[in-house]
């Protein structure tokens, strides 16, 4: 069980790392772009595969997100990374960021894409 919870507090870290890495200037747009849809995806409250699917419905959180963050953090100059493990030190002992702002566009953007699958949906069952 220890090693479940330090393996799931090590996740968390690196997507705090992931988080202030988007920002830096220093990483290239290809890979704030990736960053950027990691990190949302994995504080989005709707995921790929809804949970309440047994067994399946925590294979993203279990292997998609690991995944989603090895690949960005290999994208990220590694300079980058030490400065971001630093500020992600920090933000846990404070508490994590509240950003609204970007909390109301994933919501707006999965909204948006279950309104254009229904209207599809719809003129493809008429």
């Amino acid at each position: 069980m220890k090693k479940i919870l330090s393996w799931a507090k090590n996740l968390k870290k690196q997507i705090y790392i992931l988080y202030f890495a988007y920002k830096d200037a220093r990483v290239p747009w290809y890979a704030k772009l990736f960053t950027a849809g990691v990190v949302a995806y994995t504080f989005s409250p709707i995921d790929l595969i809804p949970d309440f699917i047994p067994i399946l419905g925590y294979l993203d959180e279990v292997i998609l997100v690991p995944i989603g963050i090895m690949f960005a953090m290999k994208m990220i100059p590694k300079a980058v990374i030490a400065d971001c493990e630093v500020k992600a030190e920090e933000l846990t002992k404070n508490g994590k960021p509240k950003n609204w702002v970007a909390g109301v566009l994933i919501l707006l953007l999965w909204a948006l894409l279950f309104v254009w699958i229904a209207i599809k949906a719809y003129q493809y069952f008429q």
